[in-house]
């Protein structure tokens, strides 16, 4: 089986440190971080590789000043793609955001500067978004004769409804600020994005890696059954996690600890 070190990235970075804390940027900036066939190629494998190699959660960031300003605009002009080439390049998007998203993984975004189209795409896939007062969210599709080919029809109408992700594309419509967290778009509104998403990455490191693949996997599987479906995988996932040793061992501490704080009539 390969391993993260294995890979040869030229539009990622990868690092983990001493804690399994896993950084992965984005490593195009004089481009702001935009999305071409390559990086998506190297996403796939990264997050196929992140949940078997040790990771107890994942930053995702860009370099430079910006998070991810969407699909290539330029390779996509010169690549000249028919439309069945460009059905199969949105199939890779999925594949990477996918892998992701129902990884078992954490993943924290860590925005600034445009989270655009595409871009916005790739950070509706991570479990949490953490926008700095640069961040701004568009879907700009419209504007550029374009459709959403990343699972924003998904990933992002779920977050915000179908009629602001409607209005974000055909009028072109920004969002930041306090208002972008109001609507959906991320859980945070800090300073310094990066340093709050790596400490939300290491609280969530804490937790049993088990309660945290079912976290962030069974939740969004769950979400695409019945509610008849749904309910009965909840349970059965609930008597995996909720009986496995780490959770038993926190439970007593809880039990023993509450014990000793009820006083004898």
């Amino acid at each position: 089986m390969r391993n993260l070190s294995d890979l040869r990235l030229e539009n990622l970075a990868v690092t983990v440190d001493d804690d399994g804390i896993a950084t992965v940027s984005l490593n195009r900036p004089s481009k702001r971080n935009a999305l071409d066939a390559a990086t998506i190629e190297e996403l796939v494998d990264v997050f196929s590789l992140l949940p078997r190699s040790g990771v107890r959660a994942c930053v995702l960031r860009g370099e430079g000043t910006h998070f991810s300003a969407g699909l290539d605009l330029v390779e996509h002009y010169h690549a000249d793609r028919s439309a069945a080439d460009f059905m199969h390049v949105c199939m890779r998007w999925h594949e990477a955001f996918n892998k992701m998203e129902y990884g078992g993984v954490p993943v924290i975004a860590a925005l600034k500067g445009a989270v655009v189209g595409g871009g916005l795409e790739l950070a509706s896939s991570a479990h949490i978004r953490v926008a700095d007062q640069t961040t701004y969210f568009g879907l700009p599709e419209g504007q550029r004769g374009l459709f959403t080919g990343g699972g924003a029809t998904i990933r992002v109408a779920d977050l915000i409804g179908k009629a602001r992700m409607i209005d974000m594309m055909l009028s072109g419509r920004l969002y930041r600020g306090q208002e972008a967290v109001d609507v959906g778009l991320a859980q945070y509104l800090v300073e310094d994005s990066e340093a709050k998403a790596y400490e939300i990455a290491r609280a969530a490191a804490q937790n049993p890696p088990l309660s945290n693949f079912a976290i962030c996997s069974a939740i969004s599987h769950m979400q695409n059954m019945s509610a008849l479906d749904a309910a009965y995988a909840e349970a059965v996932v609930a008597g995996v996690v909720n009986t496995q040793e780490a959770a038993k061992a926190r439970l007593e501490a809880f039990a023993k600890g509450t014990a000793a704080k009820v006083k004898p009539e």
